[in-house]
């Protein structure tokens, strides 16, 4: 061992994280806005600490897609997807990409790896149901080869993928990435059309992070931390809402705000009526 170096550990870098790489470097090439918020979630926590009492396993994260996709059906320019240089193609139903974790079998077995996870027409289901299918992902171990899908189903056969991710970037792009993209059917079917990520860092000391994402949906929700104030009694979310330019200007996307805000302050889709738990059932 080297004394100037000290003790360290060399680990096989996984070919599936090229494809965040990929995305995090065309992600980059967009013209992207972000929007940094605070939204008042303190009616929403309080309803979801009550339901944790009684022992249901209600999740925030599942109500924020909820609200989110909800925002987006009703202001559907935000969820646009270019079609073309002259064109947008604008979907009525929102689908909604998150990551979870899912064990890995076979040579990765143990090993947690997030995997992208689009929950379908996200606008028209309960918090219970978003949540549901969340948790059944989770539990869905990764068969040998699967991690190199991007989205259940929806892109080449394993090996083809793993002989992309081990070609060069150029080349792997013009195969997979510009025919995807080009293609806002087929950017719907694989990826949806949004995408949230959650990012709660809270500090010691109380300091709160916002997460700006880089990524190549039309739109792009970061969820951070929750702070807790007093007087008055108050929790908020930092949130960053990233929208793209070509598609969408400032006005619409403030109306798109609005009413996110509107929606999330308001705890809304936690009452008993809109949140009525029906069976969870796995994209087809």
């Amino acid at each position: 061992m080297d004394d100037l170096v000290g003790a360290y550990e060399e680990v096989v870098f996984p070919l599936a994280r090229t494809a965040t790489v990929d995305t995090v470097r065309i992600g980059k090439t967009r013209h992207h806005i972000p929007v940094l918020l605070e939204v008042d979630v303190t009616a929403a926590r309080e309803v979801l600490a009550g339901r944790r009492r009684e022992g249901r396993d209600d999740s925030f994260t599942a109500w924020a897609v909820t609200c989110i996709a909800r925002a987006a059906a009703e202001h559907k320019r935000v969820h646009a997807v270019r079609r073309g240089r002259r064109r947008l193609v604008v979907f009525d139903d929102v689908d909604v990409s998150l990551a979870v974790f899912r064990l890995a079998t076979g040579s990765g077995g143990g090993e947690r790896i997030p995997m992208p996870f689009v929950v379908r027409r996200a606008d028209a289901k309960s918090v219970a149901q978003i949540g549901d299918e969340i948790r059944l992902a989770q539990t869905r171990p990764l068969a040998p080869g699967e991690q190199w899908l991007a989205a259940e189903g929806s892109v080449p056969p394993p090996r083809l993928m793993q002989l992309a991710f081990s070609a060069p970037f150029q080349l792997r792009k013009w195969l997979f990435w510009d025919r995807l993209l080009a293609d806002p059917f087929r950017v719907k079917r694989t990826m949806g059309t949004v995408m949230v990520t959650s990012v709660p860092l809270t500090t010691r000391s109380g300091t709160r992070a916002w997460a700006v994402p880089v990524g190549i949906h039309p739109l792009s929700v970061a969820l951070g931390a929750v702070a807790r104030l007093h007087d008055p009694e108050r929790e908020l979310l930092s949130m960053t809402v990233l929208f793209d330019h070509d598609v969408i200007d400032g006005v619409p996307v403030a109306l798109f705000l609005r009413r996110l805000t509107e929606l999330m302050e308001s705890a809304w889709g936690l009452d008993a009526e809109s949140d009525a738990a029906r069976p969870a059932t796995m994209p087809g």
